[in-house]
């Protein structure tokens, strides 16, 4: 064989490889591009458009949560009826169950009271006060510890029962707020935010007048306009407590024995 065929020979199987590294890597994009297929079921999965933001994804836990305690309230009726029916105890002990279930917050309560409404500024909103400078963000929405003061002083002020946007509060409720959402028991609320509390009203009015930090609060009122409205309620009637009133806390984590 001449010199000129061995050279040809040799180019041949020096080729051999690349076509195979070739084939390997068109064999290899056309797996991807099943298996991208076969896990996008037809969406596009180089957007994030199918994929569920943290936002919408608490409204929906909010929704499914509202499901639940209607739920949980109709399973507690029925516990509540047979337990009546089947109890022995005597009409003081179930007069003081009654009133313990009132303290509570379990049961429904109507009275005269009071509503305390708050609400993020305008939108736009700038400085209505001369020489207060032009508002940052955080200034012009309600913030946890607005809708804190608000419940405190109601407390302070001696009601006998508080509902935050429609829901009871009892002993372990927390009013948390996350941006400008409010998160109470499992739900999601926006502004504006309403306060009701039964109660003697000119008590209560004293007491929300009367707290620092609803002062301070007030300060922004006047200077960029956020919402504030107090009003007296003739007749007002808060829901009982529907949710679970199992505790939570932490635990400590167990140790790996040695």
């Amino acid at each position: 064989m001449s010199n000129s065929d061995d050279s040809s020979t040799g180019a041949r199987r020096r080729a051999r490889p690349v076509r195979l590294l070739t084939a390997a890597v068109f064999a290899l994009a056309g797996l991807i591009f099943v298996t991208s297929f076969n896990t996008s079921k037809g969406t596009n999965i180089r957007t994030d458009a199918s994929l569920l933001k943290l936002s919408d994804l608490i409204h929906e836990r909010s929704a499914k949560n509202a499901e639940l305690e209607k739920t949980a309230a109709a399973a507690r009726d029925q516990v509540d009826v047979l337990a009546e029916r089947d109890n022995g105890s005597t009409k003081a002990e179930e007069a003081k169950l009654a009133a313990l279930r009132t303290a509570s917050g379990t049961e429904e309560l109507t009275g005269r009271g009071l509503t305390v409404t708050l609400n993020d500024a305008p939108p736009g909103a700038t400085a209505r006060v001369p020489g207060v400078p032009e508002p940052q963000p955080n200034d012009l929405v309600i913030h946890q510890q607005d809708l804190q003061a608000v419940v405190n002083a109601l407390w302070l002020g001696g009601a006998e029962g508080i509902e935050v946007m429609g829901q009871r509060l009892i002993a372990t409720s927390a009013v948390r707020c996350v941006g400008n959402t409010l998160i109470l028991q499992g739900r999601v609320y926006s502004p504006p935010y309403k306060v009701s509390a039964v109660g003697d009203p000119a008590a209560l009015r004293k007491a929300v007048n009367a707290s620092p930090a609803i002062q301070n609060y007030l300060l922004y009122v006047n200077a960029y306009g956020l919402g504030w409205k107090v009003e007296e309620e003739k007749r007002l009637t808060l829901p009982g407590y529907s949710g679970t009133v199992d505790l939570h806390y932490a635990k400590p984590l167990e140790s790996a024995a040695p």
